[in-house]
């Protein structure tokens, strides 16, 4: 038998919550914030979703109602696509949409406990969460998409019959906090989950094949850009500059406080205001109250007045329906003796009939024994029937006019009720009018004042509204301040650290350099920018003698590195059109069609003389002119610094292979030096990286 759910019906409470929610999310100056949490609600209003997709808000808050979907009918999910944090605890979710990947700016994603039984697969499409919270639910599983998570810091399973976690987990790189029931795990054992995130990780690698880092070497993007790159510091500024922004910044706190308290004291006011506006608003609710109790005890009077006369006036009406009804039933019955009396008289006939037929046997046997004449006995026999049919005619008509004068007397009765009737509903009609009319007039009085009353609420509405604004605004600008100075702490506090950081480098460096020149690192950029990679080299190398050549004879020698780079040769070069060219890096238009031209007469003449094409194997070196070794040679220091072997910053095991630039820094190995944005050295943005080819 099928179970039919009705929608459970929001109270008053709730249904003004959500109004006066929805009201302040559309303000002018609102924040990023939607908070329908509490309000009772089955499902989200399409209101809400409306909001969130024209207002771009952030923040969705729906915990503590009774949702059993997310998505109700006729709305999208790209409506929230601007969401950052869903907030769906203590509801009743048994499953989550199957398009939830949409929310790619997802980042806290809250559906603690309800029912929900799995998770849909496109979750593993929110590269952008980094909290994920399904504890005390009905899940059995995780979805193998759970490992495209890239940005998960935190994940709660916790309070579900999961037994298993997912071998993708292990992509998770990270994963901080792991929270689930270890006594339920079976897949990882029960001691590996007992040991912590890192033991679950560790073992989910192992597992893959995969090499366990620590999440610290991983960085995230944070939830808003905040002007990061304006914090960044000087390692070169005096201490003194500090010393007095600090105290400029205690000045600022000490101000900030005083006008905290000041704030404070105007907020006691404001409510002390507030609370006498709401006394007034009180009483005027009260007065209007006893008005309109007045009103209506007038009303019920007038209407039990009039029930009452119209009880009454339905007394008298049946009594003179039954008197009528009496009246009927006793014509009736007169009516009803006439006929047994006319059927008397039918009866009475017949017996005359047959008292003329024993007559008639008796005037035979008569006639037989007293021998009477033929003709005496039909004259006797004429008149007794004469005589018989006179009495049977006017039984006739007396019958026929007692008939008639039935049916006038009941028409008069019939017509006399109707009449009767007729009054009656004209009297009832006008009663009915009047009492109409006073119900009207009682009902737009009573609207009038309602609406008065209405308007007055609303004016105090309005004028509280604006108050609650203000206090508003003033506890945001607060909290922005405050947010502000804690913030101008930290940096000061990153700021110091760096130094110190700075300063042990710099003591490091100077303590491993021995000729102690200030321009050594400039010294090994200038190294580096002069010497080529090995195998940009051997490209060069493996190019046709003939190609070299030509370049070289067209002054386009520069364009070596570009030409074994993209690995070009004659053949290569017949097929190609100044375009191919132009998309290579070749951007003169006159160089290009000669190059080709050139190329074509080369492989003509090859045709012709196949002596003249070089074979396949020959390594062809160019005959460009060479420099003197000593015109290029570095200021460098001495030999015996290219000995030593800088290594990795982070790893602190391998050799530094890698330059950054614009700082210049040697100082992460290639295995290290991909996950970082900013030099560990000189906290700058790495705007290239370049790797370094030791020769032999």
């Amino acid at each position: 038998m099928p179970l039919f759910f009705r929608k459970r019906k929001p109270s008053e409470e709730a249904r003004k919550r959500l109004e006066y929610q929805m009201c302040l999310a559309k303000e002018a100056g609102a924040d990023d914030i939607l908070d329908i949490s509490k309000c009772e609600l089955s499902e989200i209003p399409f209101g809400a979703f409306a909001t969130c997709k024209v207002l771009q808000k952030k923040v969705l808050i729906v915990h503590t109602n009774h949702l059993t979907s997310l998505l109700p009918k006729s709305c999208s999910l790209l409506s929230l696509a601007t969401i950052k944090v869903l907030d769906l605890h203590d509801n009743q979710l048994t499953a989550l949409p199957d398009d939830l990947g949409q929310l790619t700016a997802l980042q806290v994603l809250n559906v603690e406990r309800n029912q929900l039984m799995q998770l849909p697969r496109s979750i593993g499409n929110l590269t952008q969460l980094q909290t994920l919270n399904v504890k005390d639910n009905k899940l059995k599983e995780l979805p193998d998409t759970v490992g495209e998570l890239r940005s998960l810091r935190t994940l709660n399973i916790s309070g579900n019959e999961i037994q298993r976690l997912p071998q993708m987990l292990a992509h998770v790189r990270t994963l901080e906090m792991l929270s689930l029931d270890a006594s339920a795990m079976v897949y990882p054992p029960r001691e590996v989950c007992g040991a912590g995130t890192a033991a679950i990780l560790q073992f989910l690698c192992k597992e893959s094949g995969l090499e366990y880092y620590p999440p610290s070497q991983y960085l995230l993007p944070i939830l808003e850009q905040d002007g990061i790159e304006n914090s960044r510091d000087s390692p070169d500024g005096p201490t003194d500059r500090f010393s007095r922004e600090e105290l400029e910044w205690q000045n600022r706190f000490s101000d900030y406080e005083k006008r905290k308290e000041q704030k404070m004291l105007e907020k006691l006011e404001f409510e002390r205001r507030l609370e006498l506006g709401q006394r007034e608003h009180t009483q005027l609710l009260q007065q209007s109250s006893s008005q309109k109790d007045e009103i209506l005890q007038t009303v019920k009077e007038e209407q039990s007045r009039l029930e009452q006369g119209l009880s009454e006036h339905q007394r008298h009406l049946n009594a003179e329906r039954q008197r009528l009804q009496e009246q009927l039933k006793q014509t009736e019955q007169n009516i009803s003796s006439r006929i047994q009396k006319l059927l008397q008289d039918n009866q009475r006939q017949k017996k005359s009939s047959e008292i003329l037929k024993s007559l008639e046997n008796e005037r035979i046997r008569m006639e037989q024994l007293m021998s009477i004449t033929q003709e005496e006995t039909e004259s006797l026999r004429r008149r007794d029937v004469a005589s018989a049919m006179q009495q049977m005619l006017t039984e006739s008509c007396k019958n026929r006019l007692i008939q008639m004068a039935y049916e006038s007397q009941r028409q008069n009765l019939v017509q006399q009720a109707c009449s009767s009737m007729a009054e009656m509903d004209e009297r009832f009609q006008q009663i009915l009018s009047w009492q109409q009319m006073d119900q009207n007039k009682a009902i737009s009085q009573i609207l009038q004042e309602s609406a008065m009353q209405k308007a007055a609420f609303e004016a105090l509405q309005v004028k509280k509204d604006l108050m609650h604004r203000q206090i508003r605004s003033q506890e945001m600008i607060s909290e922005q301040r405050w947010a502000l100075s804690s913030l101008l702490q930290q940096l000061l506090k990153e700021k110091q650290q760096r130094e110190e950081e700075l300063r042990e480098i710099l003591t490091e460096l100077e303590a491993k350099s021995e000729t102690r020149q200030e321009n050594y690192w400039l010294i090994q950029y200038q190294r580096l920018l002069n010497q080529k990679p090995l195998s940009l080299k051997l490209q060069e190398e493996g190019m046709e003698r003939q190609l070299v050549a030509l370049l070289e004879e067209l002054s386009a020698e520069h364009y070596l590195p570009i030409f074994a780079h993209h690995r070009l040769s004659l053949d290569l070069l017949s097929q190609m059109s100044p375009g191919d060219l132009a998309k290579v890096g070749v951007s003169e238009a006159g160089l290009q069609h000669e190059i080709l031209r050139r190329v074509q007469e080369l492989l003509d003449a090859a045709r012709i003389q196949p002596e003249l094409k070089p074979p396949m194997g020959e390594v062809v070196t160019p005959t460009a002119p060479q420099e003197p070794p000593e015109s290029v040679r570095p200021s460098a220091p001495p030999a015996e610094l290219e000995v030593q072997a800088s290594e990795c910053v982070v790893c602190l095991e391998r050799e530094a292979q890698m330059i950054f630039l614009n700082c210049g820094h040697v100082c992460c190995c290639q295995q290290c030096c991909q996950p970082l944005r900013t030099c560990p050295l000189c906290r700058q943005d790495i705007a290239q990286r370049l790797r370094i080819y030791h020769s032999s």
